[in-house]
């Protein structure tokens, strides 16, 4: 494919995952670094999520996990936690997986990422995650 015509796929691909949210991101770069913006639809979407050897959900539980781990990645948690409620994990999944992250990425980074988590949640009008042991 060529360079627009990964763009499009990744296009297809980021509004099924993300929704409007990953439109809001690229956006977001549209006066900074459009490249940057593009690079995220083309390779990030249409490279690397159009691939089959991962589902969706999958792909999303990896992402959680490790912008969890890095730490300062507020945003794209957001955006990504949308994203795995958007591809069928549950809330009670997500926490689990962001519990997880507590043994690898330690304590810190684990509550700031269910704390974006809870906020997600509430705006969706989720019910509280409850009896996680």
């Amino acid at each position: 494919m060529n360079r627009e015509e990964r763009y499009e796929a990744g296009l297809k691909v980021l509004s099924s995952v993300d929704g409007e949210a990953g439109q809001r991101v690229v956006d977001s770069l549209a006066d900074i670094s459009p490249e940057l913006g593009h690079q995220v639809v083309a390779w990030a979407f249409g490279d690397m999520y159009a691939r089959s050897q991962l589902s969706p959900r999958d792909r999303q539980l990896v992402t959680l996990g490790v912008l969890a781990a890095l730490g300062g990645c507020e945003i794209e948690l957001d955006v990504h936690i949308n994203a795995a409620l958007n591809v069928g994990l549950s809330a009670t999944e997500i926490a689990e997986a962001l519990l997880h992250t507590a043994v690898y990425a330690g304590m810190p980074r684990s509550i700031n990422a269910t704390l974006v988590a809870k906020k997600v949640f509430a705006d969706r009008g989720l019910p509280p995650v409850s009896n996680l042991s």
